[in-house]
């Protein structure tokens, strides 16, 4: 009986191993362009202030409508601005490989969006730190200045927990979370565990259009982090649980376990060793399992099912 089970396991390892492959093998014939990354930051600060026409007829989107030339004047002798170009162009002298990782994330994004328009990719610097990756229908905007790496001394000052995510990892995650905005139902309650499902579905987004993206990076952690909630998982449901968090709709819950922070709040003695927003990652496990016990569910039909309704139906065992 023993061998029985043993055989039927690697069975079912085998066939999701090939309907994976055969997935990828889809995807990689889907048609795109030919990504060509264009360095706005690089043209912004080597040109002279008489180029400004030319930069503003190029790149339309950078230049509100009202703002005087002297402001971008300023911008480009401002002493921090350049100074983030400069590690920019220390960081990313040449974008080749980030060019090939788009080709495939847009690839990835076709053959689930078919009406998906291959859209300009462009980078800037900018100083402020709260403004990752854009995706904005007909423009990727990547603000370089935000992915220096995370021993970067120009981000002295910040909270550790924030710069851990300046890294060039994060560039294609921090794009497929702009590109995921709207296409994901809005949660019909203000309950923990439909904030839960909400980012659950974002970051399952990831697991199909970023497969070959560390789970650790996906969900912006360290790959500590990410064993800790492993090893942990058993342990949080039960407090989850235990607590009656799930259905509660206190909205200081989203400051426990959902947003950014340096750990998560259970009030307990393992908060300091806690990664923040372990919320959104157990409600990804949730999303995960739904979706391996429901595989005649689309994407775009798991993006509008109700957050209860996905998890009645994940059959969700945290691994002990």
């Amino acid at each position: 009986m023993r061998k029985y089970f043993l055989f039927l396991a690697v069975a079912v390892v085998a066939l999701s191993c090939k309907k994976e492959n055969e997935v990828e093998d889809k995807v990689a014939a889907v048609p795109v362009k030919e990504v060509k990354i264009e360095r706005f930051d690089k043209l912004f600060f080597e040109s002279k202030p008489e180029d400004l026409p030319m930069l503003k007829q190029q790149f339309p989107f950078f230049f509100p409508a009202g703002d005087p030339d002297q402001v971008w004047i300023g911008r480009m002798q401002e002493p921090f601005l350049r100074q983030l170009y400069k590690e920019a162009q220390t960081k990313y002298p040449d974008v080749k490989a980030l060019e090939d990782d788009f080709e495939d994330l847009f690839k990835h994004i076709k053959f689930y969006y078919p009406k998906f328009s291959d859209p300009r990719v462009v980078t800037m610097i900018n100083d402020d730190e709260s403004t990752k990756a854009i995706y904005a229908e007909s423009v990727v905007v990547i603000p370089l200045s935000v992915y220096l790496g995370k021993d970067n001394k120009i981000y002295e000052g910040l909270p550790k927990y924030q710069v851990q995510e300046f890294e060039a990892s994060q560039i294609l995650p921090d794009v497929v979370t702009s590109f995921s905005n709207g296409k994901i139902a809005p949660a019909t309650d203000r309950s923990l565990l439909a904030m839960m499902i909400y980012y659950g579905k974002e970051l399952y987004i990831k697991d199909l259009l970023l497969p070959d993206v560390a789970d650790h990076n996906k969900i912006g952690y360290t790959a500590e982090q990410l064993r800790w909630c492993q090893e942990n998982e058993a342990y949080m449901w039960r407090y989850l649980v235990d607590q009656k968090l799930l259905y509660d709709t206190d909205s200081k819950l989203a400051g426990r376990f959902i947003n950014p922070a340096p750990f998560s709040k259970f009030y307990l003695d393992i908060d300091n060793e806690s990664p923040g927003r372990i919320g959104q990652w157990v409600g990804w496990q949730i999303v995960r399992a739904y979706m391996e016990n429901n595989k005649d569910v689309t994407l775009q039909d798991l993006l509008a099912k109700d957050a209860k309704e996905v998890f009645e139906n994940s059959k969700y065992k945290p691994k002990k």
